[in-house]
């Protein structure tokens, strides 16, 4: 269940002393499902149509944050959007039902809310660090140019992730965590699974910095992933690691793809590759 993609993916792999893993979709299922609806009691709208609005514009996304949202919408209540925009790792903006509707990461929407001098109402402020410290993932929703509320989204780790590290660890490696998630979840999905070093709230073009910026200080870089925001960082890593369900993106960028969704695949790569090199 391992492919190598030719002789230099065998002869790169003596040299990894890091592994950095992108957290959705590679160390957890990526199967995301909403946990909660909040909004704000003065926006004047109920949880569920706050969750309407926002599965609207999420509707025209291809984010797995967005898909959860629209599969929590009753399929009878959903609505049409226009005027779709989409901001790569930052969120989705579109006009429903003549509400200009902005859904997206924390930062982003509260820098938009900021522009129109809005401000963050505590009770969304407190619900924001009660999911995150839960590993939940925090969606903000404005509407009119107002913060509206929040939307929470959990996800499961998968079995494999804290065996595949634990191995990592063993034979000397260094693992780091590497998201766009807010810092909350990923460090909480880095706990779990045993990973020290997390780099969280990442846009997609900085994770290449980020893999630069290890290259830059000494290390060789193996990166895991499975995502289209992953393709670029597995391209510039020493070693691209895919999962062998990811997007065909990632897997066209990388080394080394895993074909069965077991990221103990990943360790037992390094080592069968390396005792190769070693009967050569």
């Amino acid at each position: 269940g391992i492919f190598l993609k030719g002789y230099q993916a065998l002869d790169t792999s003596r040299y990894i002393d890091t592994v950095v893993f992108d957290k959705t979709g590679t160390v957890t299922e990526g199967a995301l499902s909403v946990t909660q609806a909040y909004s704000d009691d003065d926006a004047q709208l109920s949880d569920e149509r706050l969750l309407v609005l926002a599965g609207a514009v999420e509707s025209a996304s291809e984010h797995a944050v967005g898909s959860a949202i629209v599969a929590a919408v009753d399929e009878a209540d959903r609505l049409e959007v226009t005027d779709f925009r989409a901001e790569p790792g930052r969120g989705v903006v579109g006009t429903v039902d003549g509400h200009r509707v902005t859904v997206g990461s924390p930062r982003w929407v509260s820098q938009s809310v900021d522009d129109a001098g809005g401000v963050i109402p505590a009770a969304t402020a407190r619900r924001r660090r009660d999911a995150e410290a839960k590993g939940e993932t925090v969606i903000y929703v404005a509407v009119d140019g107002r913060l509206s509320g929040l939307i929470a989204v959990a996800d499961t780790v998968k079995s494999s992730a804290a065996p595949a590290i634990a191995a990592l660890q063993a034979a000397g490696m260094r693992t780091v965590l590497l998201t766009g998630d807010n810092s909350g979840a990923a460090h909480a999905v880095a706990v779990e699974v045993g990973i020290t070093d997390v780099i969280a709230e990442v846009l997609p073009d900085a994770k290449v910095d980020a893999i630069r910026e290890l290259q830059e200080a000494g290390h060789s870089v193996a990166m895991v992933g499975d995502g289209i925001n992953d393709g670029p960082a597995l391209a510039t890593a020493d070693l691209g690691v895919a999962i062998g369900r990811g997007t065909d993106v990632a897997i066209g960028a990388a080394d080394v793809v895993l074909v069965r969704d077991d990221l103990r695949a990943a360790p037992a790569a390094l080592s069968l590759a390396r005792a190769t090199q070693r009967t050569i």
